[in-house]
């Protein structure tokens, strides 16, 4: 009776952690998706901002430049915000950061307000409410399964398109471009209420089984140091692949919704039709996954990169041809793969600089995406600019494409 006791109480006290540790899941999982399809958002903003104010293209891409520039420097410091305050105060922060920043920017009448505003105060939200937290967070509660539940995280960026996008684009119809950031940024101080008394106390603890295993944990050694990591070929192959990458997914994302438009698609079919890539980045995210258990992971991220290249040749094929099938074509093998390889580029980096520091390490790497997305939305703007035609700009996102893919083909630590 007595063990039949203790296993009863046994089972509860290890289904009790799990259900809180699907919580944490759930909650990181919301903030991602309210946080990525606030910033995604904006490809749909672009055109309607640029004719307000008779912009050029590159001015206003400016903004959407900023924004991915400030979520990249300001991982380092959300870091220490975390380890210093906490969970709470970080995704309030986030919030605080994101309602401001819309409520002004509804009201702005100048650039430098609008790259304040929704490019530096929205990167930094975004970043307080996003990956750096959220996976701190989830390291208390899934060790070991953290790869699975941040591949679970990852894929809020899809559902974030998929629900933003289209919503702004039926708010812009509706109430302006400045009705709608009004809408965003009230609906963000709204949201503080319910995150602010949720049970943070229980959550930033995590799992008790977890815990006393780390107790138990004594590193034999120091290990890899992020100067040791920056003197070795991974990590700058690893760095260059965030950096090309994002510059040629990026050169191209933001002006997505606006070359459907200016290729003969009705704004919000063109909106909705982006939106859908939310939709196939889930299915191509869990696709790469599967893959790389199947045939390893460097033909999984070259099969990824294909497509991509391949995604790239349709959408440039839209402004001959603006019919449904290559559109769907489009959304499918270029949006599917935005993302996609986040979670096998995170993998190769644990693996090959594990660790104490490997955290450090691959927040390091990472800031590669971020001034990828950054100078890749911005030099794509440019280029529109200079030349007035797509086409400079698909060559410019393609050959950087192939520039992210290249590591994969010569450093012999990826190849591996």
């Amino acid at each position: 009776m007595d063990q039949q006791t203790s296993r009863e109480k046994t089972g509860i006290a290890t289904e009790k952690p799990a259900r809180t540790a699907l919580g944490v899941l759930a909650l990181c999982f919301a903030l991602s998706v309210l946080g990525r399809g606030l910033g995604e958002s904006f490809t749909v903003f672009l055109l309607p901002i640029s004719e307000s104010f008779g912009w050029d293209r590159a001015q206003v891409v400016s903004v959407y430049s900023v924004t991915a520039l400030a979520g990249a420097l300001a991982s380092p410091l959300i870091g220490r915000l975390f380890d210093y305050s906490g969970p709470r105060s970080v995704y309030s922060l986030g919030l605080l950061l994101l309602g401001g920043a819309f409520l002004f920017a509804a009201n702005a009448s100048q650039l430098w307000q609008l790259q304040l505003s929704l490019g530096l105060c929205v990167g930094f939200g975004i970043a307080l409410i996003g990956n750096v937290p959220n996976s701190i967070l989830l390291g208390r509660w899934f060790g070991p399964r953290l790869p699975t539940a941040m591949a679970v995280v990852y894929s809020a960026t899809g559902a974030g398109v998929l629900v933003l996008l289209p919503a702004s684009q039926i708010l812009i119809d509706h109430v302006g471009w400045r009705g709608a950031y009004q809408i965003f940024g009230g609906a963000s101080i709204i949201l503080l209420v319910p995150l602010l008394i949720m049970p943070w106390r229980l959550f930033s603890t995590g799992s008790p089984h977890l815990a006393r295993n780390q107790t138990t944990d004594v590193s034999s050694g120091e290990g890899w140091t992020l100067a040791n990591a920056m003197g070795h070929h991974a990590f700058w192959a690893l760095f260059s692949t965030f950096f090309f990458t994002a510059i040629g997914m990026y050169a191209i994302a933001p002006q997505v919704v606006a070359y459907l438009i200016d290729a003969g698609f009705p704004p919000l079919q063109a909106a909705t039709a982006w939106g859908f890539s939310g939709v196939v980045l889930l299915f191509g995210m869990l696709g790469v996954s599967w893959l790389d258990g199947i045939i390893g992971r460097r033909p999984s991220v070259l099969f990824s990169y294909a497509l991509s290249i391949f995604g790239i040749f349709l959408l440039w094929l839209l402004q001959w041809y603006p019919n449904f099938w290559i559109l769907a074509g489009f959304v499918v093998c270029f949006g599917s793969m935005i993302g996609s390889r986040g979670p096998l580029l995170t993998a190769s980096a644990m693996k090959i600089f594990s660790g104490r520091r490997v955290g450090t390490i691959y927040g390091t790497i990472s800031i590669g995406s971020g001034l990828g997305s950054a100078f890749g939305s911005w030099s794509g703007g440019l280029i529109h600019d200079f030349s007035h035609s797509y086409n400079p700009l698909i060559v410019f996102a393609l050959v950087a494409v192939i520039l992210g893919m290249i590591p994969f083909l010569v450093v012999p630590a990826l190849r591996r």
